[in-house]
């Protein structure tokens, strides 16, 4: 099957916006300066059982987001912990400690994981924990590997993505973008289609698919256009991962737009005005974001239409969301997590998990909700 084919059937420092020269000003820092609403009681209408809770070791200051298979979950800590653990029990599997400070981490395809040291050092381990190479790429990496079809995929700050053979760490390919004049100093999320093509977002406002075999351009397209006169106003990068449901793709950028396209082509279906860098989640139905105040949005996935505005968590941080079932989860800086009704954006359950940020978005597998706060806490909660 071909790649369009497949396509046809199916968009790190996080929230530390260090804009060159001008740190923290675009992004959530601004939003530190406000005072977080405080939070109001909410009778739990679904309860989630904690099954198992593990320490993988502290991301703080970094988001590093959990990298899930069918059977197990990989972490990893700025430290250099390095961890395999069984989704069903909390099992440790296996744990090696890598003698460097971590950038970002990890990517797996359960049998290849790999991580990445604060000076461009790729660190690639087989599915025993055993060490099986290491490649320097040069440069810093705030984005996660993502590791399918024999390649680990690479994609560094200064604009390159490369392809490096998962068995060997030689270089398959190279793809290169065009610096932008002023981008934010963050990592781009990259979603992974069908082990065949990557989708992630770029500056500008831009979004598009590159074939994992070769590196070459699928597609690209625009979220949104830079306005404004200087080039602060003009930043609207899409740095948050693309959702996928469907065959709709969906994006959002910082100060841009929020939109869906067709996976196939990237034609844009709808946009509109919004700014967000913890992007979107999708049911088939609704587009769930939160914008840079923390306020959750829910859009009618087909034609873009607001369905509904939750601004009870202004201010609090809140991290990337997760839509399954009839909820929406989403976590903050406090370490709660909030379940919202994906028709009505209520308030229909909340938990503490930590009292460190949950910045990355919580992973749904096995029946359970895989939780994972910057602060190293990894816990398994079962919805009742």
């Amino acid at each position: 099957m071909n790649l369009k084919s497949v396509l046809s059937k199916n968009l790190a420092v996080y929230f530390l916006c260090a804009v060159v020269g001008l740190a923290l000003m675009a992004c959530s820092g601004s939003s530190r300066v406000k005072k977080p609403t405080e939070l109001t009681e909410v009778k739990n209408q679904v309860t989630f059982t904690e099954i198992w809770s593990v320490s993988v070791g502290s991301s703080e200051p970094f988001n590093f987001r959990p990298a899930v298979t069918a059977d197990h979950v990989f972490t990893a800590s700025v430290s250099g912990k390095l961890m395999k653990t069984e989704i069903q029990t909390g099992k440790r599997v296996w744990q090696v400690s890598i003698d460097d400070r971590l950038s970002i981490g990890p990517g797996s395809d359960g049998q290849t994981t790999v991580a990445v040291g604060v000076k461009g050092d790729v660190y690639a381990y087989d599915e025993n924990g055993k060490s099986i190479w290491k490649s320097a790429i040069g440069s810093e990496v705030l984005s996660e590997p993502i590791v399918a079809a024999g390649i680990v995929v690479i994609r560094t700050l200064d604009n390159r993505f490369i392809g490096l053979d998962a068995k060997s760490g030689q270089r398959r390919w190279l793809y290169q973008r065009q610096q932008s004049p002023l981008s934010l100093r963050v990592g781009y999320g990259m979603l992974l289609v069908a082990n065949e093509a990557i989708v992630t977002g770029f500056s500008g406002g831009r979004f598009g698919a590159l074939a994992i075999a070769n590196g070459g351009l699928i597609w690209e397209s625009a979220v949104s256009f830079p306005k404004g006169f200087s080039e602060i106003e003009r930043l609207n990068d899409v740095t948050a991962k693309p959702s996928l449901e469907e065959g709709r793709l969906c994006g959002v950028s910082y100060q841009g737009k929020i939109g869906c396209a067709e996976l196939r082509s990237g034609n844009v279906t709808w946009s509109k005005d919004f700014s967000s860098y913890t992007g979107t989640s999708q049911s088939s139905e609704f587009v769930f974001s939160a914008d840079e105040k923390s306020q959750v949005y829910a859009f009618r996935g087909s034609d873009g239409v607001q369905v509904w505005q939750n601004t009870a968590l202004t201010w609090r941080n809140v991290g990337e969301s997760l839509a399954v079932g009839r909820v929406v989860l989403i976590g903050d800086e406090k370490g709660y997590l909030h379940v919202l009704s994906q028709s009505s954006g209520e308030f229909i359950a909340r938990l503490r998990h930590d009292s460190s940020p949950i910045s990355a978005a919580p992973v749904a597998s096995s029946g359970m909700v895989i939780v994972l706060s910057q602060g190293g806490k990894l816990a398994a909660y079962k919805p009742q």
